[in-house]
């Protein structure tokens, strides 16, 4: 018998939704467990931890984005948020505090797969790459991996887009191996869909802009490595 290609909860209030969810999902191998609002969605969560979550925003007893933000405290699990709502402000809410992508209703079965799919294949790169340690110290800057935040040392924080900060995270956490462009147009593919490499050097151009200007016109310890991608070069220790 082969191995679940991992564990997903459905916090879906609609019972009809939720129940083709989990045929569906359940079809294809993951191992499924459910549930109709906030309250039992922690309850599910302490029984068993999830790899990835289908988080619908409005449900009875609260919200999902309140409930994603909750977790980004102690889980590294992936979130995708489910929603009727197609503006762009819930999505970028969504997306900027703690969730990895969205799809909204009605829901494409084959694209909710296959971002699902995606997303747990993120979180294996990230595993194999990731260091013990969430607060880490480069350069000039202070980085914390867990609360998303970047600040030279003894100084304010640098306000980086998801974007920006899941590339520098990226380089950081390689300890100044070169990563390809191919793989962080991967990292970035999680926020918005993006299929042009040049998406990654415009990312880059802007956070060496941030970084240098904030730490008065330093160089930025991301280089360029022509015809490959980009590394950080400069030292990784544990931070304070």
């Amino acid at each position: 018998m082969e191995a679940s290609p991992g564990r997903i909860l459905i916090v879906e209030d609609d019972p009809i939704t939720r129940t083709m969810l989990a045929r569906y999902l359940g079809d294809a191998g993951f191992d499924l467990l459910t549930s109709g609002n906030v309250a039992q969605a922690r309850q599910a969560l302490r029984a068993a931890p999830a790899d990835v979550l289908l988080l619908d925003i409005n449900l009875p007893d609260g919200d999902g984005i309140s409930l994603a933000r909750e977790l980004r405290e102690h889980s590294t699990a992936g979130i995708i948020f489910v929603t009727q709502r197609d503006g762009d402000i819930d999505r970028v809410l969504g997306l900027e505090t703690a969730g990895d992508d969205y799809i909204t209703k009605p829901i494409r079965l084959r694209e909710l797969l296959a971002r699902v799919r995606a997303l747990l294949r993120r979180q294996r790169l990230y595993r194999e790459i990731a260091p013990v340690d969430t607060v880490l110290t480069f350069d000039r800057w202070l980085i914390d991996l867990r609360r998303r935040e970047l600040a030279l040392s003894g100084g304010a924080v640098l306000p980086l887009t998801p974007r920006e900060f899941d590339l520098l995270a990226a380089l950081v956490m390689v300890r100044g191996a070169t990563l390809t462009r191919e793989y962080l147009l991967e990292v970035v593919s999680k926020r918005e869909r993006a299929t042009d490499s040049r998406t990654v050097d415009t990312l880059i151009a802007r956070l060496r802009r941030k970084m240098s200007g904030d730490a008065g016109g330093m160089r930025s310890p991301i280089s360029t490595v022509v015809g490959i991608g980009y590394r950080l070069d400069a030292a990784v220790n544990r931070g304070g």
